[in-house]
Parts: structure tokens; sequence; C-alpha cells
């Protein structure tokens, strides 16, 4: 045996530390940089925890900021009272969380994107032409208002969420008119999300369902701080109410970063994480919002406009979340960046945070 294999071998087994510029990984925690928040994070630091009055609702709040490279932690901050253990709401990062653990269910031969949503709840039965691939677009057609507390009278999902649908929030969404033909306009909808989590009880069955994301996709991971509430049918509120540390999330990232790889282990398809990642056109740009993937949001353009996020590479993509909730995935840069939050008054620009990251980054390279 050479010497050079000698060396691998005593890397993997005896320091657990990467042999030849291999990823790093979590196992059991993250690893850490040496120069983990080195001063060339000092404009994140400024941007994303500047100084508050905390009787304000104005103004930039991150209550936690993480950055992983290469699979090790460069920066992480926390505001109190959030620590590295704090398992936050994540609002609708929740919906990106749900399309990764039906990737797993994908990659089972569970459905198919054009099955009918029907075949796997049947009151869906009324809408016989909503496809899953639909849902995942959010482009199932139905009527929808996804206003939040500035308007919450006209608003389908605080009523789903709070009032009269929250007992059963997929059988609300599917008792909603149809307002266009399925899988032709995109219109953002948490309805769609939790019609998803009630197709994927039907897909695994009801004595499976409860487990089955720990089972298949966070105990897989290492992920010990996930909460998940469902509602009073029991179905997961997958547009809204999933917990997780920092940390925790940022396990989903990498395993999005690595094309579904876990490890040894193909987790996800190859092939559903690229459909995570490609553009449903049918959307109209807004100035510095990101575009719909297959349920993750995209920093790629629509015809005639340019990327959402200037500063940020073609390639990235995000779980993004009400209040400034994100969790971003940088491939090009081997970057994952999650981000806890509590903005109220719209001042946090996704792509100034983004910027800021790269330079930082950048500047720590050897």
């Amino acid at each position: 045996m050479n010497n050079v294999l000698l060396g691998v071998l005593f890397s993997l087994v005896f320091t657990g530390v990467p042999a030849f510029g291999q990823e790093a990984r979590p196992d059991p925690d993250w690893p850490q940089a040496a120069d983990i928040n080195s001063p060339a994070w000092h404009q994140v630091q400024a941007y994303a925890f500047a100084p508050r009055d905390d009787n304000s609702r104005e103004g930039v709040r991150t209550d936690a900021l993480l950055v992983i490279k290469a699979g090790r932690i460069v920066y992480e901050h926390y505001a109190a009272p959030t620590t590295v253990r704090t398992s936050h709401l994540t609002w609708s990062i929740s919906k990106s969380v749900l399309a990764t653990l039906l990737g797993v269910a994908h990659g089972e031969g569970r459905f198919a994107l054009n099955d009918p949503v029907a075949r796997f709840y049947p009151p869906m039965q009324t809408h016989p032409q909503v496809r899953l691939q639909d849902l995942l677009h959010w482009a199932s057609g139905l009527d929808w208002q996804e206003d939040y507390e500035y308007a919450p009278l006209h608003s389908s999902v605080v009523a789903m969420l709070y009032t009269r649908g929250r007992t059963d929030m997929a059988a609300y969404t599917a008792a909603r008119p149809a307002a266009v033909e399925p899988g032709r306009q995109f219109l953002y909808s948490s309805g769609d999300s939790n019609l998803l989590a009630a197709a994927l009880r039907g897909m695994v069955g009801p004595q499976r369902y409860a487990q089955y994301p720990w089972d298949v996709l966070f105990t897989p991971l290492g992920i010990t701080s996930a909460v998940w509430e469902r509602d009073a049918s029991g179905a997961l509120v997958g547009s809204s109410y999933l917990y997780m540390s920092a940390r925790d999330l940022a396990r989903i990232g990498l395993l999005m970063l690595r094309d579904g790889r876990w490890q040894s282990r193909q987790l996800l398809p190859r092939d559903w994480v690229a459909f995570n990642r490609s553009l449903f056109a049918k959307a109209a740009a807004q100035p510095g919002e990101a575009n719909p993937g297959g349920h993750w949001w995209l920093n790629q353009p629509l015809p005639g406009a340019g990327r959402p996020w200037p500063d940020a590479p073609g390639d990235t993509y995000a779980a993004l979340g009400h209040w400034g909730q994100a969790l971003y995935v940088l491939p090009g840069e081997q970057l994952v960046v999650v981000r806890y939050a509590d903005d109220r008054d719209g001042q946090f620009q996704h792509n100034e945070l983004l910027k800021r990251v790269l330079a930082a980054q950048a500047e720590g390279r050897p």
C-alpha cells in the first residue's frame, strides 16, 4: 500500500477530515472553517444585524444568519432570543421542504408529475384536470388571494390558516372555484401547497404519513430539531408551519446543492432537483422578486426581464418565507445561506444580502 493511499485512509478514519479537498459534511454536526466570522464578514454583519430599536417594527430584523461554504460554517450569528438550538418558524420555506419530501416519494415511484391530484386526494375530483405538477408550479387555476395581515378580510390564506379553513386546509382549498385553466398561469397559493401535503398522505398511506418526513428525509439528513404542525384533519401544514434550527435547515440546502446526494446515498433523484430548478415561465416578472420553479424560487429571468437578484449568480435559487425567512443555494459558489428574520416593513433586500455574502467569501479566499 503506497504512502498516498495510507494518508487518505488516515485522514478519513482517524481524523475525520476530508482528503484531497473533498467537501465537508455535517456528521454529526457542521465543521467550522478556521477563520469563521473573520473580518471579511463585517459588511454582512452590518447589514443583517443593524442596530435597532426593539420597540420598533421597522428595519432589517435578522434573528439568525448562517453561511456554509463547501460544507463548512464560515459565518454564523444569532440575535437573542434566537440561538443555535432554536427551532424557528420557517413560514413558506415549508413549501420548498415539502417539495423536497415529495422528491423522495417520487424517487420511490409513488407518483408521476402528470398524475391528477384527485388520484391521491379524492376531494379534488371537482377539479379533475389539476395535476401534481400544476400544484408544484402554483398553477392550479383555483381562485385564490394570497394576502396576509394587511388585507385579512379578502385573504384566502388567512381564512385557510386561522378561520373557516383551519380544521381541514386542503378541503378548504379544494372547494375554491376554478379561475383559469390548470397549468396556464402562475398564481402563488398556500392552498396549492396544502393540497400537495394532503396528496402525500394518499401516496404513502395514513399509517405511515405522520412519521414519513422523519423516516425518509429528516433522520437520514441528521435533522433533529424539526417540528411540523398538522391541521385537525391530520394533514401537514405544508404551506407554513415547519419549525427548524438554522443548522438543520442548512442540511436541506446542502442536499439540494449536491443534486440530491447525501454522503453515499442519492436521497433525491437528480431529475427531481432539476425540476425544482426549472423556471415556470407563465408568471409576470416583479422587480426584486425571484421567479417560480418547482416549489422553489429561482434567480432566472422571465422573458423580457433581467435576473431578479442581479448581483447574485444566475444559478442561485432559494426557499423563501414570510417576514424575511430564506434558504439560499448558490451552486457555483458552493454556498448555502440560511436567514431567519422578523422583517415587517419591506426594507430587507435579498440582492443586497447576497451581494455582501459573495463579497465576503471572495475576500476570504486564500
